[in-house]
């Protein structure tokens, strides 16, 4: 079944639209992406210097840090 012109042009259109619209959230997922990857940085920075603080804390109590525990027992 051969188009009309019509609906050629109809068909046309459409390709176009999506395409910009599949453009758009690609650059949407992009930024979002970039967003999420700025926020995870921020939070692994902060967890480093409170963690530098909990081994401080527990240097100058003279007790043992339980934190290397969890992790010694998390890798075996």
């Amino acid at each position: 079944m051969s188009l009309t012109d019509a609906q050629r042009t109809h068909y046309e259109e459409i390709l176009k639209m999506e395409r910009q619209t599949i453009q758009h959230l690609d650059r949407a997922i992009e930024e979002e992406l970039a967003k999420v990857k700025d926020t995870l940085a921020e939070l692994q920075n902060s967890k480093k210097a409170a963690r530098q603080m909990y081994d401080a804390a527990c240097m100058r109590l003279g007790i043992a840090n339980d934190l290397e525990e969890e992790e010694e027992d998390d890798d075996s």
